[in-house]
């Protein structure tokens, strides 16, 4: 087990280092970015301002070549270039002394400073142009559209806490009725019940969250709310000021019950298109196992039905559906993009989509890379989960 997960992390670490330069050449070349803004603005000028163009190149690296641009990303070095003595440098080195224990450098902003090498001077502590330490160091750069000049990572803090609360409450519910609802179709199969079931999961499944969501907009936020009846927001996390309903009465702003409120809607919607799908899912896999050799000799030990159900069906069932929990985790963090653009719920989802609109390409690949990571750790998780669910498997 401790040798298959150490080379399972080797593996992680090198698909994430593949994923993050594939992201990063992909964005570097899409079109927007710092530059886009310049243009607009110049766009009824005669001419560009070649000044604010190297300026702004040099503020967000897009005067380095590729790799070393994505080394500064990646690791945060090279700091460079400076100029020393008429000779650029790049990278942490260390600066001696050139000319009578004194060296001059040049900034890439053209302040000139003499330096004392009595002491010992690093690059990464003279550089004139704001950089990050690099993702390795869980720096991501800053906002250049959305929030400029804030940290990414105070970004995802804003929406994170949301997303957890939406997510973690949809799968929580969807996961809690889908796998008894999927086994009690699947041992009654043909009934009346099952045919219902059935129905209904097809129904769920095949209808869009999108149109869920318009659909209940339509329903519970504006009809209800015509009709006197108690409605259901239409979006938004908290409300901008104290709002009644009918029946419950006056509800605050900001409070818990608020941001349950404005929560119903877009859990329900997560919820029943999620639960449609496992439940499906796993009726399919407690049939092909009620079929199984080792069922039908428990049945003719004299077992009660109930302990063959739960003892030796159910847990063999839910191996394949092990699997379909790996995409759990990277949920957990990058929510729902449609869900969450439909009620406007400020989550990590809309906040991926504001990035790649507005060209924040700092935000966008921090997202990307960050999902990329829990999903590979939501893969290894899988493979753990399968030895506890099946003692047979084991992992080397």
């Amino acid at each position: 087990m401790v040798n298959y997960l150490i080379r399972r992390l080797f593996v992680i670490l090198a698909m994430a280092l593949i994923v993050s330069f594939v992201s990063f050449v992909l964005l570097s070349i899409a079109p927007g970015g710092p530059l886009q803004e310049i243009f607009a603005m110049q766009s009824l000028s005669t001419r560009l301002d070649p000044d604010l163009i190297e300026r702004t190149m040099k503020r967000y690296d897009l005067d380095l070549y590729l790799i070393p641009r994505y080394l500064r990303w990646l690791t945060g070095h090279p700091r460079g270039p400076l100029e020393i003595n008429g000779q650029s440098y790049f990278g942490d080195l260390q600066v001696g002394c050139l000319k009578e224990g004194r060296a001059r450098l040049v900034y890439p902003d053209g302040r000139v400073v003499e330096i004392d090498c009595e002491k010992p001077v690093f690059l990464r502590d003279l550089v004139g142009r704001p950089v990050s330490n690099g993702i390795l160091a869980l720096d991501f750069g800053k906002s250049t559209q959305i929030l400029r000049e804030q940290p990414v990572m105070r970004l995802f803090e804003s929406r994170i806490g949301n997303t957890l609360l939406l997510m973690g409450l949809s799968t929580f519910l969807s996961i809690a009725i889908a796998i008894p609802l999927g086994i009690l179709s699947a041992v009654k199969q043909y009934s009346r019940f099952d045919y219902i079931f059935t129905t209904l999961a097809f129904i769920g499944s095949g209808m869009p969250t999108l149109f869920m969501g318009i659909l209940g907009i339509l329903i519970f936020a504006i009809l209800f709310k015509e009709l006197g009846l108690p409605y259901l927001p239409a979006g938004t996390a908290i409300s901008a000021r104290d709002t009644v309903v009918p029946l419950f009465g006056t509800i605050k702003a900001g409070s818990f019950v608020d941001r349950l409120w404005h929560l119903v809607l877009p859990v329900a919607v997560l919820t029943i298109f999620n639960l449609a799908s496992w439940s499906r899912f796993i009726r399919s896999s407690m049939l092909e196992v009620l079929r199984q050799d080792y069922v039908r000799t428990a049945r003719a030990k004299g077992l009660v039905e109930r302990l063959v159900i739960v003892k030796h069906a159910m847990r063999n069932a839910l191996i394949p559906f092990v699997t379909l929990l790996a995409g759990v985790l990277p949920g957990l963090f990058g929510g729902a993009i449609i869900t969450e653009s439909v009620f406007n719920y400020p989550g990590m989802g809309r906040l991926f989509i504001a990035a790649l609109t507005a060209g924040d390409y700092n935000v966008a690949i921090a997202f990307i890379l960050i999902s990329t990571f829990l999903v590979l750790i939501g893969y290894l998780m899988s493979d753990v989960l399968y030895t506890v669910v099946d003692p047979r498997i084991r992992l080397s």
